[in-house]
């Protein structure tokens, strides 16, 4: 895989943070961030990915029925 450079701004507090947290595990910055680009694009992947899907379900007339939207509330409830 190829890597790129790339410039951003960014706070001098997030700056300090990133490069302490980097030294606490011996790592060096670009480490930190990208670490921290991975989680985000998979975070964010993964909720695109499920509302599509979740389109698509609606799309399709795939609903939840009223008894199943109850047992789940009703569950929820006992659980805390």
């Amino acid at each position: 895989m190829s890597k790129e450079n790339i410039t951003f701004r960014i706070d001098s507090s997030k700056k300090a943070a990133i490069d302490a947290l980097a030294k606490g595990i011996d790592r060096d910055r670009s480490y930190i961030l990208n670490e921290a680009v991975n989680a985000y694009l998979e975070m964010y992947q993964w909720q695109i990915k499920e509302i599509h899907q979740g389109i698509a379900e609606a799309e399709a007339g795939d609903f939840a029925s009223d008894e199943e939207v109850t047992a789940t509330f009703a569950k929820l409830n006992h659980a805390g």
